[in-house]
């Protein structure tokens, strides 16, 4: 990282103003989850991913003007990749064939449907399951079982199926964003990623786009160490550095909690500094947008694997950066996710990293939600 001084629009290396101040070096992540470290030497410290230098000996006194902005850069390669190394016996280019075409079988069952009156069945008070949903389900699985009767399947309607001692796990949603869906809104999708040894290898998530009398479908794509595609055509995120010039994206579980209620706190913090806060409703959709470089970061707690294990690998394929919401290391177990562009990481995490530090200390629980018995994994 290095530190900046931005007057208006012009920018100094602090080494040309002060010359005797301390430089910021790279530094080595802590193994732990808590990225909270201190050091006397030269008051450096390290706090949720980014590091700061407070020069113990500075010969610098000059005062700056008040519109003056202390501005940190991170690096981008602080954060643990999420992508698989490798896609095992099986090349990612097959994989993504068979993950885009289930994916794309599933959607046809959603787009035949999409103007058609719901059948809707309830497993909590507000959390809504629909017909549509467990159809799309199985056409999705006839697919992946054809091409790979071996694998492990986790799928959120049907739960866990197949050889727990693959090295493949597929994590399908059929239906994410169910009540978007049930209301005719346009934020749902299909979202299917296929794990090797834990680690997202291949993903694609089909967005349903326009509204009703208008549906249309927008296709992503990403395998590790490939790249990330909307439609076929590359995708970015985008370089804003400024979260008073970025626009954001949350969400809020079923279970009104500590979590929920804390969320709502982050949710007002970022409406007040940034260029404001989106709820969509549907996880993968979020964090494809995020990939496509229209908004610069999302965050939520309370996740399942099959609403993110999509939607992280396409986010680190297309620039992004992802972490846990106490700024540690990704997995697709775990309990919460925060995805950004990458140049804003740090910054979203100066106000997400406490506030879940403080969730901790109340004792909510930030294990891994749930790994299958006996699967293999290199997490």
């Amino acid at each position: 990282m290095e530190r900046c001084i931005i007057v208006s629009s012009s920018t100094f290396n602090l080494s040309q103003l002060c010359p005797n101040s301390s430089s910021i070096l790279p530094f080595e992540l802590p193994k732990s989850s808590s990225f909270s470290r201190s050091s006397n030497a030269n008051s450096r410290q390290i706090k949720y991913g980014f590091c700061r230098t407070v020069p113990s000996n500075s010969s610098c006194t000059r005062a700056f003007s008040t519109n003056a902005v202390l501005s940190d850069v991170p690096q981008r390669n602080q954060y643990f990749k999420v992508g698989a190394e490798s896609t095992g016996s099986i090349p990612s280019d097959q994989l993504l064939h068979v993950i885009e075409t289930a994916a794309k079988t599933g959607a046809q069952v959603i787009m035949d449907a999409v103007n058609k009156p719901r059948n809707i069945t309830y497993k909590g008070l507000t959390d809504l399951v629909t017909d549509t949903d467990k159809m799309s389900e199985v056409a999705i699985l006839d697919v992946v079982r054809k091409n790979f009767p071996d694998h492990l399947i986790l799928g959120e309607e049907g739960g866990l199926v197949g050889d727990s001692s693959s090295d493949y796990l597929w994590c399908i949603d059929p239906l994410d964003g169910t009540t978007n869906f049930a209301h005719c809104y346009p934020s749902f999708a299909v979202s299917i990623s296929v794990l090797y040894k834990g680690k997202p290898a291949a993903a694609t998530v089909v967005e349903f786009v326009g509204g009703p009398k208008c549906w249309n479908t927008r296709t992503f794509t990403a395998a590790a160490g490939k790249g990330a595609f909307c439609n076929g055509e590359k995708i970015h995120a985008s370089s804003t550095d400024m979260v008073e010039r970025s626009l954001l994206v949350t969400g809020f579980g079923y279970e009104h909690d500590d979590a929920w209620a804390t969320n709502i706190e982050l949710f007002k913090e970022f409406t007040d500094v940034s260029r404001g806060v989106r709820r969509l409703g549907a996880a993968a959709v979020d964090m494809c947008h995020v990939a496509l470089g229209i908004v610069e970061g999302y965050w939520e707690y309370r996740l399942k694997p099959w609403d993110m294990a999509a939607g992280v690998l396409i986010v680190e394929e297309a620039g992004g950066t992802v972490s846990c919401m106490d700024g540690g290391k990704f997995c697709v177990f775990d309990r919460s996710v925060l995805v950004s562009n990458g140049v804003l990481h740090a910054k979203l995490l100066e106000r997400i990293g406490p506030a879940t530090e403080k969730l901790k200390g109340k004792g909510i629980d930030f294990s891994l939600w749930y790994k299958p018995e006996n699967y293999h994994t290199e997490l």
